[in-house]
């Protein structure tokens, strides 16, 4: 693969990687008054369920009963710090690649550019030479034809 992929194959990286750190940020960002001025909420209230009475309610505010709360808390604050690791090594391969990019100025840019238009120039009129004599010789075999289907029409033979 060639520098200028590897790049664009970097850059997706780290827009992936960027988006999944912010969105796992958001998931797990603990709650944060934003303003003294609401009332706090009450400790037990459940906004989907205010009263629950029957028996499948389920008090244990974990999803994941096997996971301990204290254990998911590091989870929790470890991630943050694996994701941004991650994102950091992403754009210091970046870098890399970038470091890694012929440098040249603009004169040797332009003088790169003249050279590959002389080239190019040079192929056309080699193509264009091929294609006249190719033209030539196309003619040339048309006359045949013509000339050989006249004398099968006319059961003559060749001269």
């Amino acid at each position: 693969m060639d520098i200028i992929s590897q790049l664009q194959e970097q850059v997706n990286t780290i827009a992936l990687l960027a988006v999944n750190t912010f969105g796992t940020l958001q998931r797990d960002a603990p709650p944060v008054r934003l303003s003294t001025d609401y009332p706090e909420p009450a400790a037990n209230s459940n906004p989907t369920n205010p009263n629950p009475t029957n028996g499948d309610a389920n008090p244990n505010p974990n999803p994941n009963p096997s996971v301990n709360p204290s254990e998911e808390a590091n989870n929790v604050a470890e991630q943050p710090k694996a994701m941004s690791a991650a994102l950091v090594q992403a754009a210091k391969k970046f870098d890399a690649l970038v470091a890694a990019l012929p440098l040249s100025g603009e004169e040797a840019q332009l003088q790169r550019i003249a050279e590959l238009q002389a080239e190019n120039e040079a192929i056309g009129l080699e193509l264009q030479k091929q294609l006249e004599a190719a033209d030539l010789e196309m003619k040339q075999v048309q006359e045949l034809f013509n000339h050989a289907t006249d004398n099968c029409l006319n059961l003559k033979k060749p001269d």
